[in-house]
């Protein structure tokens, strides 16, 4: 009868994440890099990196907001977006693997899918859930937009980390 405290996979979406400028996220894993950009629709094909996979797990803290993981085809490889430290800052990363079904603790994979505002019901913002108050969201760097983990004040709305999807 009781519920183990492990995250167990539910469903699976499968959708594309733009950001307030409706650009798509793309990842190139032989760059190691994601960013958002202008994508046309001819363009937005499964196996460019574009379509993401949502792994959505049931969970025994619904407050938190949804957990969800991120995993995307480029070509014929499957890999999933996580966080590791590096020189003291976090950073996004995509490692060429599957999803688990099951996770048992902590892991560097999953995000809290919450609401981006309550008058923007159909925008999110994910945060990391080993470090709270971090959440995706894009950084100009040259003329990239690259997707990064961004630390969020309390009261703070920051329109890099809106995502729909």
């Amino acid at each position: 009868e009781l519920e183990c405290d492990a995250l167990c996979k539910e469903k699976t979406l499968h959708r594309v994440l733009r950001n307030v400028n409706s650009q798509l996220l793309v990842v190139r894993p032989d760059l190691n890099v994601a960013a958002f950009e202008n994508v046309t629709d001819q363009e937005m094909q499964s196996g460019k990196g574009m379509l993401f996979s949502i792994h959505c797990y049931k969970t025994t803290t619904p407050l938190a907001g949804l957990p969800v993981a991120f995993s995307v085809q480029v070509e014929d490889k499957s890999y999933y977006m996580c966080c590791e430290r590096e020189c003291g800052e976090m950073t996004i990363r995509f490692k060429e693997g599957e999803v688990p079904k099951e996770i048992p603790g902590e892991s560097n994979i999953i995000f809290f899918k919450k609401t981006f505002t309550s008058c923007c019901p159909n925008a999110f913002k994910f945060e990391y859930s080993m470090e709270r108050g971090m959440f995706l969201a894009f950084e100009e760097e040259g003329s990239l937009r690259k997707l990064i983990l961004k630390k969020l004040s309390k009261d703070e709305v920051d329109e890099t980390m809106k995502m729909s999807l």
